[in-house]
């Protein structure tokens, strides 16, 4: 009498979970790739960022010595040891 089950073999059964743990290692694999890549993308536009920051501070440091009157490359910066 066949009570609806169907029957597998134990190399079957070892099969689908041996296929089950492969999908679920190479999904995983996925979704940690995807997030080390917008991870990367983020780091290499924050560095972007603050290398354009830098470039403007600079530009607005030789603009306000052009204003002053001070030739820059005579410009020092004086530090009082005591202070």
């Amino acid at each position: 009498m066949n009570d609806g089950r169907d029957h597998l073999s134990k190399a079957e059964i070892a099969k689908d979970t041996m296929q089950s743990g492969v999908e679920a290692a190479a999904h995983t694999v996925g979704e940690v790739a995807t997030i080390l890549t917008r991870a990367v993308g983020e780091v290499a536009s924050a560095v972007g960022g603050f290398a354009t920051e830098i470039f403007e501070i600079r530009e607005s440091s030789r603009r306000a010595i052009a204003e002053h009157g001070q030739d820059e490359a005579s410009s020092t910066i004086e530090v009082d040891p005591e202070a």
